[in-house]
């Protein structure tokens, strides 16, 4: 399937999230801040990247911006995963580069279904 890194920097949640992937068959390497994601990107070669917004040393709207200017990380899809549900942080996140912002709590089968769905539309 896919290779996708994980930004995330509650112990709880990014395993969590790193085994309903591996489960569903993807590749995954999992990072606790968004300044490790933007460092690990470019020797990893994810095909998707999914961010936590709120993290420490660098947030996940900083790094996606980040990502979004470097042509080598650009064309990777990059969503958020966050607990912050209001028009004005989803509005960042799309603004920042986000293909899609998923809402905290979710159910692992959303989660799957909507990594599926989204590594389609981009022919992975």
């Amino acid at each position: 399937m896919a290779k996708i890194l994980i930004a995330e920097d509650e112990p709880d949640i990014r395993d969590l999230v790193a085994f309903t992937l591996r489960f569903a068959g993807h590749e995954v390497v999992a990072t606790s801040n968004g300044e490790d994601a933007l460092h690990s990107a470019p020797n990893v070669k994810p095909d998707l990247i999914l961010m936590d917004v709120r993290m420490p040393k660098m947030t996940g709207y900083e790094a996606c911006r980040a990502m979004k200017a470097d042509p080598q990380l650009r064309d990777i899809p990059v969503v958020f995963l966050s607990a912050k549900g209001q028009e004005s942080e989803i509005q960042i996140g799309m603004e920042a580069g986000a293909e899609e912002y998923l809402l905290k709590p979710f159910a692992p089968d959303q989660l799957t279904e909507r990594i599926r769905s989204i590594l389609a539309k981009y022919g992975k």
